[in-house]
């Protein structure tokens, strides 16, 4: 942990920790067909949002949270964003930074997040909702989201499925997952954005009946 930690090592990350964190993430084949698809789902959303918006460069501020070390931040200033990383970690946001130079910060969005109300054209939170088993704990998070945004937002989470649910047994078996993954009953998420404040523009499965995740484009009302 550096000294200088503002989220006081709550999020365990070291600068080495960091460091093979990225070297190892997204390397296997399945997880670069995993990553492949995603990024082709977020470019269909940009679209869907430039086209709703008129065209052009949206130009406005986008949050990514978590940012980890930065896997988004180019495809998300691709989509003409302004990016600022956040994360629970100081040394997942001080990577990021460094790979990009865009701005960032370390926040706690279940805690309240340091930023101005309506500020961000888009909140961008991929690979989170799913690491948070409390309902309520999502509430505050989606709360916070529909406070800081002053439009869209792309949320990803894990829809209750019967073979993702297998597949994951599977490889604990075989000591190749230890993620606990909270997954939730279809329509859940929708009420919950809903109860935010937030309207869903799509929701789209990654692979339909396959796999669990779930990208969702949302508008604020």
């Amino acid at each position: 942990m550096s000294s200088s930690d503002p989220s006081g090592g709550r999020s365990g990350f070291t600068e080495r920790g960091v460091e093979d964190y990225e070297r190892r993430r997204y390397r296997g084949i399945d997880q670069r067909i995993v990553h492949a698809r995603e990024v082709r789902m977020i470019r269909k959303y940009f679209g869907i949002i430039r086209a709703a918006e008129g065209g052009g460069s949206p130009g406005a501020p986008a949050l990514d949270l978590p940012c980890g070390y930065g896997r988004f931040t180019e495809l998300l200033r691709s989509g003409g964003w302004a990016v600022v990383n956040s994360d629970l970690s100081w040394e997942m946001v001080r990577r990021a930074k460094s790979r990009s130079g865009s701005a960032g910060a370390v926040a706690d969005a279940k805690r309240g997040l340091p930023f101005p109300s309506g500020v961000f054209g888009l909140i961008f939170s991929v690979r989170f909702l799913h690491h948070v088993h409390d309902p309520s704990d999502r509430a505050a998070i989606l709360g916070e989201f529909f406070r800081v945004s002053a439009g869209w937002a792309v949320i990803s989470f894990y829809r209750a499925n019967g073979f993702h649910r297998l597949q994951r047994r599977i490889r604990r078996l075989f000591n190749k997952s230890r993620t606990n993954i909270k997954m939730i009953e279809p329509g859940q998420f929708e009420k919950e954005a809903r109860a935010a404040g937030f309207e869903a523009v799509k929701v789209t499965p990654l692979v339909r009946g396959l796999h669990a995740y779930h990208l969702a484009l949302l508008l604020k009302k």
